[in-house]
């Protein structure tokens, strides 16, 4: 039976001006052994993705999933930074993007843009000290001091007055950061600012800030590698990163003054605290949320869309994807170790995804 035609190459022409669709379509039709590019376009929807590392893995895994559905729709995920992954769908390069920083009116406005959350995520301090083997307790406070090159040494007073059962090492501390339009960076300095006002005046909120100290790691993977293989290194990945690569992570003093450890349930806690009980706002900041029992770098990553398009089946096909994420899909995420929306958000966001068709 013939496959119907649903995106003929002239259709995708306009959409490869930035080489995106182009790269991805070349590389899916390599790895079925297709050499006749157009046809494959002819037959397939590919929707293209972009943005954030942090959620890579798990888009990675739904790719896979929902790719065995039906071969006549796939997707796939181009890791690009956050910040990337925004301009990228704002000049309509792809079918969605993927990260942690909140549009702004601008972006909203000029992009015909809207996020919805996908997953929860904890943004996680994570070190390498040798021979330190009880978990560590930092504050923000503290957690700014070292990103802002204040607090030098393992054994400096401020983090001796947080651990004073252990005994820390007389060791350099290695700052390792993100570079420009990462996610990770977002909630990190979110956190950071609301907590410290020298942080907030001297950094800021940004994907992009401009770091006085440190070392950068390319991707989430790149600083989970360096962290773990640097002796007196410091740095933050999402939550899963740490847990899959065996890294210490700190617990992290939260806004009811308790030392809180990233968890499923912590962040859970954290987005029912913001979210509760109306579950509407999509788009919330989740860091440093009320609650004792609240990890305080929380935050939802999100995906996100133009609310109109031109090409119905590619949307149709779009559709399709974002029903399939917010139903079957939410099982892979649980697997890849994200945490996923608590019940009465998940279905708000699934009454939004439908309103959009």
């Amino acid at each position: 039976m013939k496959v119907p035609a649903r995106l003929s190459a002239p259709a995708i022409a306009p959409r490869l001006a930035s080489n995106l669709l182009w790269q991805i379509y070349l590389s899916f039709a390599l790895a079925l052994g297709v050499s006749n590019v157009p046809a494959l376009a002819q037959n397939v929807v590919v929707l293209v993705g972009t943005g954030s590392s942090v959620p890579a893995p798990l888009y990675n895994r739904w790719a896979q999933e929902y790719g065995k559905r039906d071969p006549r729709i796939q997707m796939r995920y181009l890791t690009v930074g956050t910040s990337e992954g925004i301009k990228q769908i704002s000049h309509s390069a792809g079918d969605f993007a993927a990260g942690e920083a909140q549009l702004t009116d601008k972006e909203r406005k000029e992009g015909s843009l809207i996020e919805l959350p996908v997953v929860l995520i904890g943004i996680v301090p994570i070190y390498n000290l040798p021979d330190v083997h009880q978990e560590l307790r930092l504050s923000g406070e503290v957690l700014a001091g070292i990103f802002l090159g204040d607090v030098k040494m393992w054994n400096a007073p401020q983090i001796a007055k947080l651990n004073p059962e252990i005994a820390l090492p007389s060791l350099p501390i290695r700052v390792i950061n993100r570079p420009a339009g990462k996610g990770s960076n977002y909630v990190f300095t979110d956190f950071l600012s609301k907590v410290s006002s020298r942080f907030r005046g001297q950094v800021g909120v940004s994907a992009s800030p401009k770091w006085p100290v440190g070392t950068s790691a390319e991707r989430s993977s790149d600083m989970a590698d360096k962290v773990k293989s640097s002796p007196g290194s410091i740095g933050y990945v999402e939550y899963q990163y740490a847990v899959k690569n065996s890294i210490p992570q700190a617990e992290v003093l939260n806004s009811e003054g308790k030392f809180v450890k990233a968890s499923p349930e912590s962040m859970t806690a954290a987005c029912k605290a913001e979210e509760a009980p109306h579950w509407n706002s999509f788009s919330a900041a989740l860091s440093n949320a009320q609650g004792s029992d609240s990890f305080p770098i929380t935050s939802f990553t999100w995906i996100y869309l133009r609310t109109a398009s031109s090409d119905s089946a590619r949307r149709a096909a779009l559709d399709d994807l974002l029903n399939w994420i917010y139903t079957e899909g939410q099982r892979y995420a649980v697997q890849e170790g994200y945490s996923e929306l608590p019940p009465p958000l998940l279905a708000a966001v699934r009454k939004k995804v439908n309103s959009l068709r």
